[in-house]
């Protein structure tokens, strides 16, 4: 009898002992490590790719969309739709999972796609204007006309077959910080009209914030939508 339960106490203590050592490396040592490594050697992606403008305030992520979106009329009425500030480039639409309360930069709680098929609400296998009310093909048709309106100007008209695909749907998570060249290009004449610039500033801002493929070949050439509207907000300062 005595022997087992010495047998007991030596195991139990073994467990113990061994909890206690892996409590500490894993839950001590380790964490430390690898922010210590992160803090050093990746800080500005560690600590959220923060971006931040001349004064040094921290303005938002390069990795999370933000909106641009004039005051609502009246603060209370949550149904009131977002009216986009036109003297801003626009980023994709947010259509996600679910209306905003908690991040007013963004009318999502949740990361998320619609998870509708391309063609939700078509009919004859086409996005038209008799797609039936909150289909995807309903919003697609929406935001194109949308997007015409807003970025013609009395001497530049959008054509339908010039507004690009990222501009009228939203992104996989539905946070995407990145447009396309092509839609930034779209916006440029807006812009410009909007801030008093001349077209060929806006164009060269555009062309300046355009980053190329991942090493060359992955992914697409994309432009960052609050950095770009960071240097917008320099140069009308300038």
């Amino acid at each position: 009898m005595n022997t087992s339960v010495s047998s007991t106490v030596r195991l139990i203590g073994a467990g113990l002992r061994a909890l206690l050592v892996l409590t500490v490396i894993c839950g001590v040592i380790y964490p430390l490590a690898v922010t210590g490594i992160a803090q050093a050697l990746f800080h500005d992606k560690a600590n959220g790719s923060e971006i931040k403008d001349k004064s040094g305030q921290v303005v938002g992520s390069s990795l999370i969309g933000q909106s641009y979106n004039l005051p609502k009329k009246d603060p209370n009425d949550a149904e009131e739709a977002a009216r986009p500030d036109l003297k801003w480039f626009q980023p994709r639409p947010s259509n996600g999972l679910g209306a905003n309360s908690v991040n007013t930069q963004y009318s999502l709680i949740l990361s998320g796609a619609t998870n509708r098929s391309a063609d939700n609400g078509a009919v004859g296998g086409k996005c038209t204007k008799d797609a039936e009310e909150g289909t995807l093909c309903a919003q697609v048709v929406a935001a194109k006309e949308a997007v015409i309106a807003d970025n013609s100007t009395a001497g530049y008209t959008v054509k339908p077959e010039d507004v690009p695909a990222d501009a009228v749907t939203s992104s996989g998570s539905g946070l995407d910080p990145d447009i396309s060249p092509e839609y930034a290009k779209l916006q440029v004449h807006r812009v410009a009209e909007q801030n008093k610039l001349d077209v060929k500033q806006v164009e060269k801002l555009v062309a300046d914030h355009t980053t190329g493929r991942t090493l060359g070949f992955m992914g697409e050439p994309r432009v960052n939508v609050l950095e770009l509207n960071i240097a917008l907000k320099a140069l009308t300062k300038s």
